[in-house]
């Protein structure tokens, strides 16, 4: 009865498998991105169509990359659009960005090169 009448940001609230999945390969390619590892660039359409086939439509994978971008927003001060923030997107992306950086600091050639084709594998990210 008390969940009932606590508010929706009161409540704990987990990611779904498939969430967790796509959230999670979003901030790897994205560290990929912001650690410079050379060769690699984002592709927009093939992120959307992995978040898509991962969580059913084009709009559930729009609203986890607008999530994670709300994310980052907040995390750095700026301004967002607090409907599109999720705690649970923040708390996920931020341990899965501390992951994935530690491992390109800790070898940024074997990494970038790990997870970047991997990223690629996946369509979140393209080779230029």
């Amino acid at each position: 009865m008390l969940v009932a009448i606590m508010p929706v940001s009161a409540r704990a609230v987990s990611l779904s498998d498939a969430e967790a999945a796509f959230l999670d390969q979003l901030v790897t390619a994205s560290v990929v991105l912001e650690q410079r590892c050379d060769g690699y660039e984002v592709d927009g359409s093939g992120s959307v169509q992995f978040g898509a086939r991962l969580l059913g439509s084009p709009e559930a994978a729009m609203a986890m990359i607008d999530a994670y971008a709300a994310a980052i927003k907040a995390r750095d001060g700026e301004s967002y659009d607090p409907g599109k923030f999720r705690p649970e997107v923040s708390d996920a992306a931020g341990r899965t960005f501390r992951r994935v950086r530690a491992a390109l600091i800790k070898d940024p050639k074997g990494g970038c090169a790990d997870y970047g084709d991997a990223s690629v594998d996946r369509g979140l990210l393209r080779r230029y």
